[in-house]
């Protein structure tokens, strides 16, 4: 099959998907992830095996051939426990793409121009077709952040931005780049956060604020600062996040 954009797809259908149909209105969210395995054939047969209830719309190859596992209009399972802004589990809103790469636990790498090359095509087609706005493409590590990392710092987000498929800042990085590990005061710490929860990062529980606050910073910088990821709140941070 091939879409108007010129995008060559197979499909390859997975039996892991929910059965009642949706309107193309309440698609409103594409999520991005990295497979996470070692070899891409048994990423496939995973998404497509009953017995992992996990699947996804579409799969990005290493070679930039793209598969299509399960139709745009019916839920595909592959947020998971999720929640972005007034939502939970992001499945029902959401057009899941999974992108091979061996991830952080098997040899984390840089994605294949092929893969993004495509990807972006992809992207360009879904956010026409159901008017996505770009601050609702996201990361499974951003409606995930306590569980997941993917897809990582690696992945090229920068570069999608400059092709408008994505959300960014418009601030010089060389200028913010000063304000790295300058410490920010208990009070400005708070302000970040609050920055990002209107943003449509989760909320957690303050009694566990020092160690949820490093894993949710660190989800905030795979995506918005990815050359540090150390999950302290600086005021290069704080900067970004006020752009945002």
């Amino acid at each position: 099959m091939s879409l108007k954009i010129g995008l060559n797809l197979t499909e390859n259908y997975s039996i892991n998907f929910s059965t009642s149909k949706r309107s193309e209105k309440q698609i409103k969210y594409i999520v991005l992830h990295y497979t996470g395995m070692k070899k891409e054939s048994k990423a496939i047969e995973k998404l497509c095996d009953e017995k992992s209830k996990v699947s996804s719309h579409y799969f990005i190859k290493n070679n930039g051939k793209v598969l299509r596992f399960v139709p745009d209009l019916y839920e595909a399972w592959h947020a998971g426990k999720s929640s972005w802004k007034n939502l939970k589990s992001l499945n029902k809103n959401s057009i899941g793409i999974e992108i091979n790469n061996p991830g952080h636990q098997h040899g984390y790498k840089k994605f294949d121009q092929k893969q993004i090359y495509s990807l972006k095509k992809l992207l360009k087609y879904l956010i026409k077709k159901y008017k996505i706005k770009k601050k609702n493409i996201l990361g499974h590590s951003d409606i995930a952040p306590y569980r997941k990392k993917d897809p990582g710092e690696k992945f090229p987000w920068n570069e999608l931005y400059r092709f408008n498929l994505c959300h960014g800042y418009k601030l010089n990085k060389k200028n913010i780049k000063k304000f790295r590990k300058i410490k920010l005061n208990l009070i400005e710490q708070r302000k970040f956060l609050k920055n990002l929860y209107k943003m449509g990062y989760s909320r957690f529980d303050n009694r566990l604020f020092n160690k949820k606050k490093s894993i949710l910073v660190k989800a905030f910088q795979r995506r918005f600062r990815q050359d540090l990821i150390d999950g302290k709140i600086d005021k290069e941070c704080f900067l970004i996040s006020k752009n945002l």
